[in-house]
């Protein structure tokens, strides 16, 4: 059902990592950070998530605006927020942040993790996909921000990593990099 409401919007399947963690992730309110034009949104919503999407284009948000109110998607709530201020103001079952940190002010992504981490409810999850540059593999694209080895998985010390990764990969556009991936729970 998800895919057919996506690709009849002309968006693309919810991302790979998130469909995987929805397998053991009860049905909670969760945040779409970065969420585009809301192909993760609109997945979690089918999924019967109480979703909030966010995403610093206006365009963006008011695309996914219109499709939650064409097919009459009661629990999907965009709206257009800066990330980098990193003032959620409400707490989470599940925060999902995929390949969006890379897009970020590099000198704010720690306070936007620390926010996360804060708003994120005891036993909720953080599931992150995020570009790295490394020596080994240096990052082709110019992004903003990308992660060292082991930045991630030491920024959730404490946590549970339900899943930690970080392999080499393939963006939309074919450009192969090493990404980050990690799905961490946070203590009970």
């Amino acid at each position: 059902m998800t895919a057919d409401l996506n690709s009849r919007h002309g968006l693309n399947p919810a991302h790979s990592e998130l469909a995987e963690a929805c397998k053991v992730i009860e049905p909670c309110k969760a945040l779409d950070m970065g969420c585009s034009n809301g192909r993760n949104a609109l997945y979690l919503s089918q999924l019967g998530f109480d979703v909030t999407a966010v995403d610093n284009n206006p365009g963006a948000i008011s695309m996914l605006q219109q499709i939650v109110s064409k097919e009459g998607i009661a629990n999907v709530e965009a709206r257009v927020y800066d990330i980098n201020n990193a003032e959620l103001g409400a707490d989470y079952g599940l925060i999902a942040c995929t390949v969006t940190l890379m897009f970020l002010d590099p000198a704010r992504v720690g306070a936007v993790i620390a926010d996360m981490q804060k708003r994120t409810l005891p036993g909720g999850y953080n599931l992150i996909v995020c570009a790295m540059n490394t020596p080994e593999y240096p990052c082709p694209v110019p992004f903003p921000f990308t992660l060292e080895s082991g930045q991630l998985r030491t920024a959730y010390e404490g946590w549970e990593l339900v899943k930690y990764n970080e392999d080499l990969g393939t963006m939309h556009n074919g450009a192969q990099l090493q990404f980050a991936t990690m799905l961490a729970r946070k203590p009970g």
